[in-house]
């Protein structure tokens, strides 16, 4: 029989959890036994010191630079001879008392509020994962269309203790305004007095006039008064707005007034604020009353203004025609209202560009869509591609997978690294942050997206500031190059090229040992070729013995919001760097073949 949603949903969350634990906490001791009641295999073992225990782990699919899959559990006291079968959320609620111990050895009430409330995510989490794999089971068949692989995330992030977790969601609310259930809604429409309304744009049409080709036709049929402006907002955020008191002071000013429904009808991508019409030629990415993994989703007054000068910069230069294999969607315009004494209204509206229309949305995915955890009984998209371009034997398949890799990084690591190289400019580039055009099978085209993932170094201060000065108003843009190669080096290594790399090998696509070293030969290339910070950038990744990783458990047991936190330098932490491990095996075997 196979297992139900509930079973899965909890292997994932144990997947993702023990994960995040290997990375973050504790590496565990790899031992290679007889399990209690099957043949030998690999297993990982934890030494839980609070509770005087074991967990063995048996691990049934390894990687060398991502997530590991786990199957079956064991754990004994250290008294005791004998292994038990262990239910993964009970091991998990185990680990998770063993890393508050450790990470938080003051211990108190505030680390016992902040292990509950983090056991409550997890629980929420694997919730919305049962529910999404029943969903999932519904199916009959592949979307591939732009939104359709936007709707197809089940798991969430693969290193995130909380990946579905939805907090401010209910499962009615997430039925129309969740992307899984291919909900569809109107934007709400509120008259705001024109003298309040804050807006900036990049483009020739200003955010006002882009606001009424969001709403379509039905712009012109609003009942607005003279010296009003209409401004959409996505439903729950304008629920919750009229709920505020700045909000309900102005609607008492007559300053605002809710008009109700209007325009085409929308539906969420992945991040869940931002919405996609087939037809417009704008999206819209707004702040939501919801807690997604760890972070409340609001947009500040600073990124807004990032998009519009990120924009005008990128606009002037000729980046885009040097490398056509690649684009960055704008976020060229914004609105929100002034309100005394408040940086944010609420009404921070961000609007994007979509290109994802008229033809052009088939066959374009995020990363993470493809190299998602396959839904059991499935393949994963990745996996879909290239046997679909390549049904041949595993040799054919194999030089198929290392071709489609190569095109992967024309597309994605070659334009990213050389955008650093020549302007000083990096992107926060992570894997859902990260689309491909795989409309063909193959890699042609990568696109970035999302206006809160721009550094710029510092080093290119002046430069930058003569191609574009409004800059100098974003300081919180402005970092060092040794903090921008840590972390580019997550976001384009380890989160988006190192999730290939292991999706094609627990997908018995390729070794991931020669995906490594191919991506090792690129980066000697570019180095080669390069002289400014791109080459800096590609030399640490080939030479640190280390390298950057976002510390996603450690945020959580602090109960921190990541998006909240500063200049966002504690969310990172440093892993050993898998090239510089293979590196030295490869060393390592050379010496003892010679010897």
């Amino acid at each position: 029989m196979p297992p139900s949603s509930q079973q899965v949903a909890e292997a994932a969350a144990f997947r993702s959890f023990a994960n995040g634990y290997l990375r973050e906490i504790d590496p565990g001791i790899r031992v290679h036994h007889a399990l209690p009641d099957g043949p030998p295999a690999a297993c990982v073992e934890w030494n839980l010191r609070r509770q005087r225990a074991v967990i063995r782990a048996e691990i049934l699919s390894p990687s060398l630079c991502g997530p590991h899959g786990f199957g079956r559990l064991w754990t004994r006291h250290l008294h005791e001879p004998r292994w038990r079968r262990l239910a993964p959320m009970r091991a998990i609620q185990e680990l998770l008392g063993e890393a508050y111990a450790r990470v938080d050895a003051g211990g108190g009430d505030g680390a016992r509020e902040h292990e509950l409330e983090l056991l409550g995510r997890i629980l929420d989490s694997y919730r919305e994962t049962a529910r999404q794999l029943d969903l999932a089971a519904r199916e009959t068949g592949e979307d591939t269309s732009f939104i359709g692989a936007e709707r197809s995330l089940v798991f969430g992030h693969w290193l995130h203790p909380t990946p579905k977790s939805r907090q401010g969601l209910t499962a009615w609310q997430a039925r129309v305004y969740a992307p899984e259930e291919e909900g569809a809604f109107q934007l709400a429409v509120f008259a705001v007095d024109a003298g309040i309304v804050r807006h900036g744009s990049a483009v020739p049409r200003s955010a006002l006039e882009i606001a009424q080709e969001l709403l379509g036709s039905d712009a012109t049929r609003l009942p607005l008064h003279p010296g009003e402006i209409a401004l959409p907002m996505h439903p729950l955020q304008a629920d919750a707005l009229m709920l505020e008191p700045h909000v309900a002071a102005m609607v008492d000013a007559g300053l605002v007034r809710r008009l109700g429904a209007a325009g085409p009808r929308f539906t969420a991508t992945s991040s869940l604020r931002t919405v996609y019409a087939p037809d417009s030629p704008w999206m819209a990415k707004f702040s939501l009353p919801v807690t997604i993994t760890n972070s409340l989703r609001v947009n500040r007054i600073a990124e807004l203004e990032a998009g519009v000068a990120m924009a005008r910069l990128l606009g002037r230069s000729r980046f885009g025609s040097r490398h056509p294999a690649f684009r960055i969607l704008f976020d060229p315009a914004y609105l929100t209202l002034r309100c005394p004494g408040r940086e944010e209204s609420g009404f921070e509206t961000v609007l994007r560009e979509n290109p994802f229309r008229d033809g052009a949305e088939r066959g374009v995915a995020t990363v993470a869509a493809l190299t998602a955890e396959p839904v059991p009984g499935r393949r994963s998209r990745l996996e879909t591609l290239l046997r679909r371009v390549c049904p041949g034997n595993a040799d054919a398949v194999s030089r198929a997978a290392r071709i489609w890799f190569g095109l992967y990084l024309d597309c994605m690591l070659e334009p990213l690294v050389s955008l650093y190289d020549e302007y000083g400019i990096a992107l926060e580039a992570h894997q859902q942050n990260a689309l491909l055009d795989v409309a063909d099978g193959w890699p042609r085209r990568g696109f970035y997206r999302d206006n809160q993932g721009f550094y710029l170094s510092e080093a290119a201060r002046p430069q930058l500031l003569r191609e574009a000065p409004e800059t100098a108003n974003l300081a919180s843009l402005y970092f060092a190059d040794g903090e921008i190669r840590r972390r580019l080096a997550y976001y384009l290594v380890v989160n988006q090229i190192f999730s290939v790399v292991s999706r094609m090998g627990h997908d018995g696509l390729v070794r991931e040992e020669i995906l490594i070293d191919d991506l090792a030969r690129r980066l000697e290339a570019m180095a080669g070729r390069m002289t400014g910070a791109g080459r800096a950038f590609a030399r640490s990744i080939l030479d640190g013995p280390t390298i950057c990783t976002k510390a996603n458990l450690r945020v959580r047991l602090s109960d921190r919001d990541e998006l909240a936190s500063g200049d966002g330098t504690d969310n990172y932490m440093d892993m050993p760097n898998p090239l510089d491990v293979r590196a030295r095996a490869c060393g390592e075997a050379n010496r003892a073949l010679a010897s």
